[in-house]
């Protein structure tokens, strides 16, 4: 019995520390997307969507625009095949958007006609259109769900005006969002290669990266909330590196959830966590810890 009664506060402090413990990062989040696209490494997009993880997969990046050609860099993924995943993933419920932009690449809008270019382009190459002489990279029958705007060079000039247009192609879903835009925004508030396209309100959703930024690291809850504050027709989510090897700004589980997650969550608009990108995640299983 010595023995027993020696033991029973250690098992109560045990109890305390699990009562304590912080809930996984995606335990009650509405939404969680990755970034894919950017290794070869990182899986097939139908593996990803099969680790019943993810509610959005993001596929970076459409990277060549504006200036009369267009294309797009997978990391050396097989288009062919990514087309029969796009369908897979959507098969089971999770939306598959297609992000422009990119930290590399060779992309603006000079002009108002280029910005309509760029759109029809999008529209009859990856969404819901068809036009002959048009190719379709993924396949004549794969259509991503929406375009994420992932720009990080460059001026600002014409993104509204190709939010707009591509925002106006869901005249043909009847009851439905055919085209679905999100941005994915730097940290500090305004970014101002957004700025006039985010004012167009047609935005569903705002992935803001809390890395790469030093002002985010210092107070990561207080520049994602001016973001939140700003767009509250918009989900909101927190974007995040997923290993430490990307990036400084890598938060631990326990830190995000009681430095961020349990003071956002309540928020209406709190849509959920974006983890960039799917081969760091794969390789440091941070969606999966908890």
């Amino acid at each position: 019995m010595g023995l027993v009664h020696a033991l029973l506060p250690l098992a109560a402090a045990a109890l305390l520390l699990l009562a304590a413990a912080p809930p996984p990062a995606t335990a009650d989040d509405p939404g969680l997307a990755v970034y894919w696209g950017r290794h070869k490494e990182e899986g097939s997009l139908r593996e990803a969507c099969d680790t019943g993880r993810y509610t959005t997969v993001i596929i970076t990046f459409y990277d060549v625009f504006g200036h009369g050609r267009y294309s797009l860099d997978i990391s050396g993924h097989p288009l062919a095949a990514v087309g029969a995943d796009i369908k897979h993933c959507q098969s089971r419920g999770i939306t598959v958007l297609l992000s422009i932009g990119g930290q590399g690449g060779a992309y603006s809008l000079p002009t108002n006609a280029s910005a309509a270019d760029v759109a029809d382009n999008l529209w009859n190459a990856y969404l819901g259109g068809h036009r002959a002489g048009v190719a379709r990279p993924f396949g004549d029958d794969a259509a991503v769900d929406g375009i994420d705007f992932f720009i990080d060079q460059g001026g600002a000039d014409h993104y509204d005006d190709l939010a707009r247009r591509l925002d106006g192609y869901n005249k043909y879903y009847r009851g439905r969002v055919g085209v679905v835009l999100t941005a994915t925004t730097r940290c500090s508030y305004p970014d101002h290669r957004l700025e006039k396209a985010l004012a167009t309100g047609v935005f569903a959703r705002i992935h803001v990266r809390m890395f790469g930024d030093e002002q985010c690291t210092m107070s990561p809850r207080y520049s994602w909330e001016k973001w939140a504050a700003a767009f509250p027709g918009s989900k909101v989510y927190i974007g995040l590196v997923a290993s430490p090897e990307q990036d400084s700004a890598w938060m631990f589980q326990k830190d995000l959830y009681y430095e961020m997650l349990q003071f956002v969550r309540s928020l209406p608009n709190y849509g959920g966590l974006a983890i960039y990108d799917r081969y760091f995640d794969k390789k440091a299983n941070y969606t999966g810890q908890g």
